[in-house]
């Protein structure tokens, strides 16, 4: 099995890696701000390593934030220095770790800052970029802060180019991001990348691809594409991987594109019945929920509810389920499946 190209974490064997002095109390963290704006490199460097310590405590992250440590910290995104970029960018994913953190980056433009890294040389500190926007678009507001510094379209395209490592983390971001808003990486081209994605050899990116075209497909123009790039085959193969979560999220991204009637006849052709079929059954309850529920859309279509009132019996089985919105999702099945005009 050919070998995937790794980002190394470890620092250049000439950077001096000691830290820098820390001075005591409340000055502590006055001092390495001001330190992050000396013109020697070294202090810089040292100040930066000092810092990430520093900051995987959410009170110091408050502080830092609080003392201006963001402006400097934007500042050195640009710094000559690869090393100084790169400890930068730890420090901003380490900060984003903590909630206070990612509130801190919406509210001093740290996003539209990282952004200017996308194309940075040095894969680390893309890779540092990547995982900090990942988690600030996990807050609800952090993604629509994605989404305003227009990033999706080149975040789409990034998914052509990328290391494996980092598309991983592209496609997260995304998924908090399409959830907010859909129409510009509908204009990119995302559903014929994302589609690609869906057969790559790492379960994590087709994991991640199927769950970016779950959100992708919960606005009509979505559904649409979907259909219109014929994504449905893909998809439906999906539901037979190994893995649980790209079975959830491909039954996930089938529940969303069958609600209209041209969705609901490609799945059906594409065999979706019965490759969801078993599905109600997985050992996974995020699987049995989405499976149930995309075979209720396609029961709406008259050849769906003819071959799945054969299976009413395996429906009503799950009114048994451990997982009450299971229950309740197999209940919805078994009166739509029944229902009679």
């Amino acid at each position: 099995m050919a070998l995937l190209p790794r980002i190394s974490s470890k620092l250049p064997p000439d950077i001096n890696p000691t830290k820098a002095p820390i001075a005591y109390g409340r000055r502590g963290l006055p001092k390495l701000n001001e330190e992050l704006e000396d013109s020697e490199l070294l202090t810089r460097q040292r100040a930066l390593m000092a810092l990430c310590d520093l900051v995987h405590d959410p009170e110091n992250v408050y502080e830092a934030i609080r003392i201006g440590f963001l402006e400097n910290l934007k500042k050195l995104l640009l710094d000559e220095d690869s090393t100084v970029r790169r400890k930068t960018t730890e420090v901003l994913y380490i900060m984003a770790t903590h909630n206070v953190g990612r509130i801190g980056f919406i509210q001093n433009g740290v996003i539209p800052a990282l952004a200017q890294l996308l194309n940075d040389p040095v894969d680390i500190c893309r890779w540092n970029m990547h995982y900090a926007l990942k988690l600030v678009s996990e807050l609800p507001s952090g993604a629509v802060g994605v989404v305003e510094s227009s990033l999706v379209p080149s975040l789409v395209m990034k998914l052509k180019t990328e290391l494996e490592e980092i598309q991983e983390l592209i496609l997260e971001t995304l998924s908090g991001c399409l959830r907010v808003e859909a129409f510009e990486a509908l204009a990119t081209g995302a559903v014929r990348i994302l589609k690609e994605k869906l057969g790559h050899s790492s379960v994590n990116i087709r994991s991640r691809a199927a769950q970016a075209l779950m959100a992708i497909s919960v606005p009509l123009e979505g559904k649409n594409m979907v259909f219109e790039e014929d994504v449905f085959p893909d998809l439906v193969m999906l539901l037979e991987d190994e893995d649980a979560e790209v079975r959830a999220h491909a039954a996930g991204a089938l529940m969303n594109s069958a609600i209209t009637t041209q969705g609901k006849y490609a799945a059906i052709n594409a065999d979706a019945i019965d490759t969801l079929l078993p599905l109600i059954n997985d050992e996974k309850s995020k699987v049995r929920l989405y499976a149930i529920k995309a075979l209720t859309m396609l029961s709406e279509a008259p050849e769906g509810r003819k071959t799945l009132l054969h299976h009413v019996p395996a429906f009503q089985e799950q009114l048994n389920d451990s997982s009450p919105a299971v229950r309740r999702a197999a209940e919805i099945a078994v009166q739509v499946i029944e229902w009679k005009p």
